[in-house]
């Protein structure tokens, strides 16, 4: 499994409310993305970083989300294009499940 850390960094602050509608409107389109276990929406202390922490099967079905298309779509909705990080998420500690997952 794979994290990948998705940073926007805003022309203008945003308030945890305003991210809050923002993301709400955006999150049914993550329901079935393939490989997509989980996905956080992320904002700033100071509102002027958004984003989202995705935990992935794999890399290659990340990649499928994060497209030149993608990257048009959010550069379009927030006037700066977003940096996508990847990470190795070896073992992952869910304390809601009560358990832990060590990927294979």
């Amino acid at each position: 499994m794979i994290t990948a850390i998705v940073q926007i960094k805003l022309s203008a602050s945003v308030t945890i409310e305003k991210a809050t509608s923002l993301f709400a409107d955006a999150a049914q389109n993550y329901r079935d993305t393939p490989g997509l276990i989980r996905k956080y929406f992320l904002v700033s202390e100071d509102g002027s970083t958004v984003g989202g922490a995705y935990l992935w099967e794999s890399q290659e079905e990340a990649e499928q989300l994060y497209s030149e298309e993608w990257r048009q779509t959010i550069t379009n909705k927030y006037g700066t294009e977003p940096s996508v990080s990847y990470f190795a998420s070896p073992v992952i500690v869910d304390n809601l499940a009560d358990s832990i997952i060590i990927d294979d």
